[in-house]
């Protein structure tokens, strides 16, 4: 038996509860694997919630990441012991996830974990720093350099937000955070925002091109806010969008794009290849240290998620949500 979050709906309606669980109740795969540490994103705050139809399937066991340890292994590419990470993938919407103390999956899907992260980091880091770093480096492939203009974070407070700026500071950009919560401004700088932007400049409907201000961007709320920034932005400049926290509408005009050669980066951290996945780990390996992730990551225990759901929706929460999926 082992403990897990379960989603079902019925005649009833729509509910999510900690229940206890049998193995044979697993799904399929050929690595069972020991969860020890999983996370609460957006879409998992959706999926338990019930105002947005994120999971697809039920009973579901939602949770679209964990790591931990391998128990039992078909594969070659594993061994009991082995720590790995897994994201994405429809897990916690069409497959059960990791709000378990237990799940099975399949091999080829899975990474181990880089030299240097243990399986509580990984998912301090988890996928939204996945996505921040996907974000990072498409940019990068779109020549957005350090010291050729400022990038912007928009809902830099927020678990994406927090790690794309810590990111872009590091390689040496000069980061312009957005956010409304003024309070949060040391946060930020100690992050390495160079300029705290009140996010009411992007939310309300603008211009179709405005002054142009930052070279590249990664926004993770979309709506309004994403057609703004798209409108910000320099010529030949890159905008990474990741999210939809505000609207998965998109107001915009192609002015941006065909006046100032503007791109628009799509950024995807679900099905994303593999060996993009284990580029973007081993890099957060090597550029997330301790003390950033103790300083964005609160830790909870499985019994909680449901009840700190909805605050992560309301924007009452800052950085991660770290799930002892143990406690």
């Amino acid at each position: 038996m082992f403990d897990a979050i379960l989603i079902d709906k019925d005649e009833s309606g729509y509910s999510a509860r900690l229940a206890q669980l049998d193995d044979d109740a697993l799904p399929e795969g050929d690595l069972t694997v020991a969860v020890e540490w999983s996370t609460m994103n957006y879409k998992d705050a959706l999926a338990l919630t019930g105002k947005s139809p994120v999971v697809r399937r039920f009973p579901m066991v939602p949770g679209i990441d964990f790591a931990g340890t391998v128990l039992q292994s078909g594969s070659d590419a594993f061994a009991p012991g082995d720590k790995v990470v897994y994201t994405g993938f429809g897990m916690g919407e069409t497959r059960w996830g990791g709000y378990a103390e237990r799940m099975r999956v399949a091999s080829e899907r899975t990474l181990k974990l880089p030299e240097g992260l243990d399986t509580r980091q990984a998912m301090a880091i988890g996928t939204a720093g996945f996505t921040a770093m996907l974000c990072v480096l498409a940019l990068e492939r779109h020549g957005v350099k350090p010291g050729d203009g400022d990038v912007l974070v928009t809902g830099a407070t927020g678990g994406v937000g927090s790690f794309a700026v810590k990111l872009l500071a590091g390689r040496g950009y000069r980061v312009v955070a957005a956010t409304g919560k003024a309070s949060e401004a040391d946060y930020l700088t100690g992050l390495g925002a160079a300029e705290i932007l009140d996010r009411a400049e992007l939310s309300a409907p603008g211009k179709p091109l405005g002054r142009e201000r930052w070279l590249g961007a990664v926004d993770a709320v979309g709506g309004v806010t994403l057609a703004n920034v798209c409108a910000g932005t320099k010529y030949g400049g890159t905008v990474a969008a990741c999210g939809l926290a505000e609207s998965m509408e998109f107001p915009a005009t192609v002015a941006p794009f065909i006046l100032r050669g503007v791109t628009l980066a799509g950024i995807d951290s679900v099905f994303c290849p593999m060996e993009l996945r284990a580029q973007a780990w081993e890099a957060l390996a090597k550029e997330v240290d301790a003390g950033t992730l103790d300083q964005v990551a609160t830790e909870i225990g499985l019994a909680d998620v449901i009840g700190r759901a909805s605050e992560l929706l309301e924007g009452k929460v800052r950085g991660r949500l770290l799930v002892n999926v143990k406690r």
